[in-house]
C-alpha cells in the first residue's frame, strides 16, 4: 500500500511512474490526498473538542467547589453537547480512514525507474542467458514421459484422490523431490537465511499483508467455516511474523528461509501450459524473505538475485533472468526478476522463481518497522522497513527440467550436487 506522505509529496512522479502500468492514477491520488485533508482538519477539530472537553470538566468540579451549582450543571450540558460532537467527528474520522484504505489497495506499487515499459511478457527484458538452450535429439521425452517410463511421478492417481493438478510423487520420483527440498534448504542455510517451518493456513489480515488479498482472492483455496487461507507462497506467513513490530536497526536485515507446500486454484489454466508438472494446483517450494533498511534494499535484492542463480548454475541447468516490464509486474512489486530454465523436450523456457523488491508497499499494509539507531542519546522516529523475497526454489518446473535435462539412453543422471541428499547418481 502506497505511503501517504510520498502521495503528497510525489504526486505527479507517482502519476507518471503508475501510467508505465497503463493505470491513470491521477484521479486516485488526487481522491486520497482530498480523503487526507478531510482527515487531517477532522482529527484537528476533534482534538480541539477534546481539549476543550478536558478544560470545561475541570472547571466544573471548580464551580461545584465555589457552589455555583447553576453554572455547573449549564456548563455540564455544554460538555454533554461537545462530546457528542467529539463522537460524530470520530465516527468521521473512521469512516474517512477506511476511505482511504479502500481507495490505497486498489493502487499498485510503484514502479521502480529500471522497470521496461511493456503490456505483457513479451515486453520483458533478457537480462542473463546462461547457456541458451539444449538440444537432446529427436527421441527426447517431455517429463511426463520420463516420470511414467521410471515410475517417478502418478498423475492420474493423484487426480483419483483430489483432481488434476495434484501428482503423487513415488520411489526415486520422491526421493529426489526431497533431495532437491534439502539442497534447497542447505544452501539458504550457508546464505544465513534462518530456517522457519510456518503454518500453511493464514487468516485474512495476513493475506491482506503481503498483498494477496483483495488483489489475488480468487486464486486462493479459501476454508469458510475457519475463514482461513491455504498459503499460495511461504511468503505469506514469513513476512507476518512481523507483522505490526518494531525492530531495532541492528535487528536488520532479518533473512528468512522455509519450505511449504503452496496452493493456488489457477483458475482458468488449461492447453498444452497444464501438462505433466508444469502448472498445478498444489506444490512444493523453498522461499526466501528479507526484510531490510530501506537504504539496503536493492542490494539485497542482487544478493537474493546471485542466490537464485547459483542454485540454477550448481544443478547445471541452462536459465535466464528477466527483468519484468510494468505489464507483467506484480501488484505489489517494485521490481521483479523472473528466472526460467529452459524444457529441452517441450522446447519452452518454464518460470521457476521470481525474486522481488515491495519497498514499503507491504510493510505499510503491515506495519513493520524499525528505529534507527540514537543520534547524541535521542530516540529516533519509526520507519517502514523494505520487504523482499525469492522463489529458492519452486519445485515442479526444476524437477521437470532436470528430467528432461538429464535423460540419457540408459537414464536419468543426478546432478552431483544431489547426489548426496539422493543417495543415488542415477535413475
Amino acid at each position: 500500500m502506497l505511503e501517504l506522505n510520498a502521495i503528497q509529496e510525489n504526486t505527479e512522479e507517482m502519476i507518471q511512474a503508475l501510467e508505465k502500468r497503463n493505470i491513470n492514477a491521477r484521479k486516485l491520488l488526487l481522491k486520497v490526498m482530498e480523503l487526507d485533508n478531510e482527515r487531517k482538519s477532522t482529527q484537528t477539530k476533534n482534538d480541539e473538542l477534546l481539549a476543550e472537553v478536558n478544560a470545561k470538566s475541570k472547571e466544573i468540579g471548580q464551580l461545584f467547589q465555589s457552589g455555583k451549582a447553576d453554572e455547573a450543571n449549564a456548563m455540564k450540558n455544554a460538555v454533554r453537547e461537545l462530546k457528542e460532537q467529539t463522537k460524530k467527528l470520530g465516527d468521521r474520522l473512521s469512516e474517512v480512514e477506511e476511505e482511504i484504505i479502500e481507495v490505497l489497495v486498489h493502487i499498485p506499487n510503484v514502479p521502480h525507474r529500471s522497470v521496461p515499459k511493456g503490456n505483457s511478457d513479451e515486453d520483458n527484458e533478457i537480462v542473463y542467458d546462461s547457456k541458451g538452450t539444449t538440444d537432446l535429439g529427436d527421441n527426447a521425452l517431455p517429463h511426463w514421459e520420463l516420470a511414467e517410463k521410471y515410475n517417478l511421478i502418478d498423475f492420474e492417481a493423484g487426480v483419483k484422490v483430489s483432481g488434476a493438478g495434484f501428482p503423487v510423487y513415488k520411489g526415486k520420483g520422491a526421493q529426489l523431490q526431497r533431495a532437491l527440498v534439502n539442497f534447497f534448504l542447505s544452501e539458504a542455510n550457508k546464505a544465513g537465511y534462518t530456517e522457519i517451518q510456518p503454518p500453511i493456513l493464514v487468516n485474512e489480515s495476513s493475506g491482506f499483508g503481503t498483498g494477496q488479498l483483495p488483489d489475488k482472492e480468487g486464486q486462493m483455496y479459501h476454508v469458510q467455516n475457519e475463514d482461513l487461507y491455504l498459503i499460495p507462497t511461504a511468503e505469506v506467513p514469513l513476512t507476518n511474523l512481523f507483522r505490526d513490530e518494531i525492530l531495532e536497526e541492528e535487528e536488520l536485515p532479518v533473512q528468512l528461509t522455509g519450505f511449504t507446500p503452496c496452493f493456488r486454484r489457477e483458475a482458468g489454466s488449461y492447453g498444452k501450459d497444464v501438462r505433466g508438472l508444469n502448472r498445478l494446483h498444489q506444490f512444493d517450494k523453498v522461499e526466501i524473505v528479507q526484510i531490510v533498511h530501506p537504504d539496503q534494499s536493492y542490494q539485497a535484492l542482487e544478493q537474493m538475485k546471485e542466490h537464485v542463480a547459483g542454485l540454477l548454475k550448481k544443478l547445471d541447468l541452462p536459465y535466464r533472468i528477466l527483468r519484468l516490464c510494468t505489464g507483467d509486474l506484480g501488484f505489489t512489486s517494485a521490481l521483479t526478476f523472473d528466472f526460467e530454465t529452459y524444457s529441452a523436450a517441450q522446447q519452452r523456457w518454464l518460470e521457476v522463481s521470481s525474486v522481488s523488491n515491495f519497498e514499503t508497499y507491504q510493510s505499510n499494509r503491515m506495519k513493520i518497522r524499525f528505529r534507527p539507531a540514537a543520534v547524541d542519546g535521542k530516540k529516533q522516529k519509526t520507519e517502514l522497513a523494505h520487504t523482499l523475497n525469492g522463489s529458492a526454489l519452486a519445485l515442479p518446473r526444476i524437477l521437470a527440467t532436470l528430467l528432461e535435462n538429464n535423460q540419457t539412453e540408459d537414464g536419468i543422471a543426478i546432478p552431483e550436487v544431489l547426489q548426496p541428499f539422493t543417495g543415488f547418481d542415477k535413475i
